[in-house]
């Protein structure tokens, strides 16, 4: 008979350790053990989990689909755009293209010289003339022609902002305000009205004029404001007949007796008493005046409003939701008037500025220009908060005052620059464009969206 097979400890396929070698084991693993839970050991403490470094973070939050990398890269694709433009619109170098294949470098140094200078003439026109700058230093020229083309950004900038606040104080309300046109009209007329009309001392005369622009506006504000709170009417098609009106009322108004200019035979009313023009902030050679200031104000006061004030959370509540907003207790229909009312007298002082600043003296037709309609585009571009708003509108101003010298430097068609500026605004409005184009991150551009969904 055999023997039963001891039980082994070890591997069915290896020899059964020795009891010495079984003891060794042992001692070797209480060793182990001990080390490792002695204070300081390995499993005591933790290794440290890598972090991100400061500089990877900042890559990885700048090459996200927020609000600054969306509107940075828009500006880029518009300026893109905008320079395959300018070489499709130019016979001659579009001539160098049809001998690319054998001879590339035309075809590329034609393209880079247009381009570059034209972009060169855009940022000298608006920010910085470095030529300017140097005559200057030498002797040859005046810091008034250092300052010259950040005067001229300024002076188409501050009308936008008070328009560009208006639609996006009525945004923030629930209401399309596309009558700041309209209210800018009337603001204008008013103004000038008091300007030439009012035999009244300076200081008050300005005060007076410029109350009148706003009284102006706010007027034109309120028949919208009114009509969609008691009738329902929709404030679009209200505010849209009401331009045509103030726009046909200023030609009518113009030519009539005791408003026209007596010396002459167009449409063009008596200039406003310098008593009540806005001041020049540096000298009479430089256009920029105190109009920047007050839109500076006005956008500070626009912020405070919805902010900070109890008025402005009810504004925020309707336009978020007028039904929510009315079963806790607040009045709509006032808030819908308050809204329009509000978004009349910033354009109405929009319009003010045209014709008590250095823009024009006296009324024309054409006296307050696009100012209405580019404040709607001013106020997507700020995503309609009202320092985004003063953000864009002094974009808006360096486009408009570099497109002066680009046109004339570089022979670019000045209507480029609205193309520019609807480009822009097309980007900026299709964040999930801008995110595809450049492989932005999903998460954030998602983020984005819901957050223009929400604003706009």
């Amino acid at each position: 008979m055999t023997n039963p097979p001891t039980p082994q400890s070890g591997s069915p396929d290896k020899e059964p350790a020795s009891e010495a070698q079984a003891a060794q084991n042992a001692l070797g693993n209480t060793e182990r053990a001990e080390v490792a839970t002695e204070p300081g050991g390995p499993a005591s403490k933790p290794e440290p989990e890598q972090k991100p470094s400061l500089g990877r973070l900042f890559i990885d939050n700048l090459w996200a689909a927020n609000t600054f990398t969306v509107t940075l890269l828009s500006l880029v694709l518009a300026i893109v755009v905008g320079a395959v433009l300018m070489i499709v619109s130019d016979p001659a170098v579009l001539s160098t293209y049809s001998y690319i294949t054998s001879r590339p470098s035309d075809a590329i140094n034609s393209s880079w010289t247009l381009v570059s200078e034209a972009y060169a003439n855009l940022f000298k026109g608006s920010v910085f003339d470095p030529e300017a700058f140097s005559g200057w230093v030498n002797g040859t020229g005046s810091w008034q022609a250092v300052l010259a083309p950040i005067s001229e950004t300024l002076t188409y900038a501050a009308p936008l902002v008070f328009t560009g606040l208006s639609v996006a104080l009525a945004f923030r309300g629930g209401l399309f305000n596309i009558g700041a046109q309209g209210q800018a009209t009337i603001g204008v007329i008013m103004a000038a009205l008091a300007g030439f009309l009012l035999p009244l001392p300076p200081g008050l005369h300005l005060l007076v004029a410029v109350l009148a622009g706003a009284l102006g506006g706010a007027i034109w504000g309120f028949i919208p404001g009114i009509l969609k709170a008691r009738a329902g009417a929709h404030e679009v098609i209200n505010t849209i007949m009401l331009n045509y009106v103030a726009t046909y009322f200023l030609t009518w108004l113009i030519v009539q007796n005791g408003v026209q200019d007596p010396n002459r035979t167009d449409a063009i009313s008596k200039a406003v008493d310098t008593s009540a023009q806005l001041p020049r902030l540096l000298g009479d050679n430089l256009r920029v005046h105190a109009g920047i200031l007050l839109a500076v104000l006005a956008t500070w006061a626009v912020a405070w409003l919805l902010n900070r004030s109890t008025l402005g959370f009810e504004l925020r509540a309707v336009g978020a939701n007028p039904d929510a907003a009315r079963t806790a207790g607040i009045s709509v229909t006032r808030t819908y008037i308050l809204i329009m009312v509000f978004a009349g007298i910033l354009a109405g002082l929009g319009g003010s500025n045209m014709v008590l600043g250095s823009t024009a003296s006296a009324l024309t037709p054409l006296v307050v220009a696009q100012i209405g309609f580019d404040g709607i585009l001013v106020a997507l571009l700020g995503r309609v908060k009202p320092w985004g708003v003063l953000l864009a509108a002094l974009l808006f101003g360096a486009l408009q005052a570099g497109g002066n010298r680009m046109q004339s430097y570089s022979g670019i068609s000045l209507e480029l620059v609205t193309v520019l500026q609807a480009l822009i605004v097309i980007f900026i409005a299709a964040p999930a464009l801008v995110k595809a184009i450049f492989q932005l991150r999903a998460a954030r551009a998602a983020r984005l969206q819901t957050s223009l969904a929400k604003g706009w």
